[in-house]
C-alpha cells in the first residue's frame, strides 16, 4: 500500500487539521466528536442542514459547509458511518432555532445513527432520504436504492432555499421531490484501498469494469469486459432515463463524477458520450457539472447522475454558493 500517510490510525484527524487550515474562511472543525461546520453561523432563525457519511468520499460532505448549502457535516471514518453523539453536537452547535434537517444517504448504518441521533436531539428536526441509485435495489450496505452523487445536488438545492427562508416542513418537502427527479449509476475500473485494510476492497482484471458500482467499492448489477466510453455511457443513460421517464425536450443537470482515480480528460471525454446519448432522447442538457464530487478514495471509474429540472430545482441550483468544493454567484 502507497499512499501520502502518516499512521493509519491517525488519518482522518490529520486530513481534518489539514481541511480547516486550508478552508479556514469558510469552515471550522471540531475534534472530539468531530464535525465541521461554518466558520460564522447562519442568520437567526434559519433551517439548519447536516448530512454526514463515512470518509473517503471527499469533497462529500465536508467540502459542501457553507453558504448555500450546509450548516455541518459529520464525518465519519473512512467508510464507516459517523455516531448520533456527533450529529447531536453538530446539531447543537449550528441550531439557529429554524429546525435541524438532516440529509442522509441511505446506507444501513448512516439511517440508523441519523435515525437515533433524531430521536434523541432535543430540538426540532426532520430527515430527507437521498436514494438516487438505479443500479441495484439492495446490497452490502443497504436496503434499497443507494444514496451516492445525487445528495450533492439535494444538499444544493435544499441549501438554497434554507438560505431563502424556507421552513423546516418546506426544505424537507423540496428536499423530497428533488431527490425523486434524480437517478444516478456508476462503473469502476479498479477497486480502491482502505488504509485501514491495506489491500484493494475488491479484484478486479485488467480488462474488466463493475457496472453498477457502490461508491464503498460495494458489487453492481454485473462484471464484464472495459467498454469503450459511448458504450458505457449508453448503459448508463439508458437504465438512469428508464427510471427517471422524462418527457421529450425536458431539461436536465447532467453530473459526471469521479471516483477520485480518473482523469478529468476522461470524465469530460464521458460528459460528451452521456450528452450524444442524451440528444437520442430528444432530451436538452440545461445545466452541467463534471469533477470529482462523491469519490471512493483513489478507485478508478465515473458515474452519471441525472436530475429533471423544473423551475424551483433551476432556481436553487443557480443561487449563489461558496463552500470549499462548490462555489458561484457570489
Amino acid at each position: 500500500m502507497k499512499k501520502i500517510i502518516n499512521d493509519v490510525e491517525d488519518v482522518l484527524t490529520e486530513s481534518l487539521n489539514g481541511f480547516a487550515l486550508s478552508h479556514s474562511d469558510i469552515l471550522k472543525v471540531n475534534l472530539n466528536p468531530n464535525f465541521i461546520t461554518r466558520a460564522k453561523k447562519s442568520k437567526a432563525g434559519k433551517v439548519s442542514l447536516i448530512s454526514g457519511g463515512g470518509s473517503g468520499h471527499e469533497p462529500l460532505h465536508g467540502g459542501f459547509v457553507g453558504f448555500g448549502m450546509l450548516d455541518a457535516a459529520c464525518p465519519g471514518q473512512i467508510f464507516t458511518s459517523p455516531t448520533p453523539d456527533q450529529m447531536i453536537a453538530a446539531s447543537e452547535a449550528v441550531d439557529n432555532g429554524g429546525g435541524i434537517l438532516f440529509i442522509v444517504k441511505n446506507y444501513s448504518g448512516d439511517l440508523m445513527n441519523f435515525e437515533m441521533a433524531s430521536e434523541m436531539l432535543g430540538m426540532e428536526n426532520m430527515t430527507v432520504l437521498v436514494n438516487d441509485d438505479v443500479a441495484v435495489e439492495d446490497s452490502t450496505y443497504t436496503t434499497g436504492r443507494r444514496g451516492v452523487a445525487g445528495t450533492m445536488i439535494v444538499e444544493k438545492v435544499i441549501g438554497s432555499a434554507a438560505e431563502a427562508g424556507a421552513s423546516l416542513a418546506q426544505c424537507k418537502e423540496l428536499g423530497d421531490h428533488t431527490n425523486k427527479m434524480i437517478a444516478s449509476m456508476g462503473i469502476a475500473f479498479t477497486s480502491c484501498t482502505v488504509p485501514a485494510a491495506g489491500k484493494p476492497t475488491f479484484e478486479i482484471a485488467h480488462d474488466e469494469m463493475e457496472i453498477g458500482v457502490g461508491i464503498h467499492g460495494e458489487p453492481g448489477r454485473k462484471r464484464e469486459k472495459a467498454k469503450r466510453a459511448d458504450e458505457i455511457a449508453r448503459d448508463l443513460v439508458d437504465t438512469i432515463l428508464e427510471d427517471l421517464k422524462p418527457d421529450n425536450n425536458a431539461e436536465v443537470l447532467l453530473h459526471i463524477n469521479g471516483f477520485g482515480g480518473t482523469p478529468l480528460m476522461e470524465l469530460y471525454l464521458l460528459f460528451n458520450s452521456a450528452a450524444n446519448e442524451l440528444e437520442k432522447y430528444k432530451v436538452k442538457i440545461g445545466r452541467s457539472l463534471v469533477g470529482n464530487y462523491t469519490t471512493s478514495l483513489e478507485m478508478a471509474g465515473a458515474s452519471i447522475t441525472i436530475c429533471t429540472l423544473d423551475d424551483t430545482i433551476l432556481k436553487h441550483w443557480d443561487s449563489p454558493v461558496h463552500t470549499a468544493a462548490l462555489r458561484w454567484g457570489m
